[in-house]
């Protein structure tokens, strides 16, 4: 399978994993200047920014593994954009990662912070 279908099958996986466990699912591909978010969700009071990463086997490492330090300045300066242009400046939040290897599930709640 080739890298961009299995992101957008991880992706699907990842958002109704995130369902199930009763989030509320705010955007998908959210994208600026500053880069990506796959998932927006909240969670109770707290507003989820989830990182999806999908691989079919452990060859280059588990899935988290592959989030590099830029990758997370990354995702910090978008949800920092997100929460301003939505003026949600006190609302509580976290980075979750959710892994997929080869159709399973791993969630990582606050898997790296502000």
């Amino acid at each position: 399978m080739n890298n961009r279908k299995l992101g957008i099958e991880g992706e699907n996986i990842a958002v109704e994993y995130l369902k199930k466990q009763k989030y509320l699912i705010l955007e998908r591909n959210f994208n600026t200047k500053a880069g990506e978010i796959d998932i927006i969700a909240k969670d109770k009071d707290t507003i989820v920014f989830v990182e999806v990463k999908a691989r079919e086997n452990t060859k280059f490492g588990q899935p988290i593994e592959s989030i590099t330090p830029h990758k997370v300045h990354s995702i910090i300066r978008t949800a920092q954009w997100y929460l301003s242009a939505k003026r949600k400046y006190d609302s509580p939040c976290r980075f979750d990662v959710i892994e997929i290897l080869r159709g399973e599930v791993t969630h990582t709640k606050n898997a790296f912070t502000l």
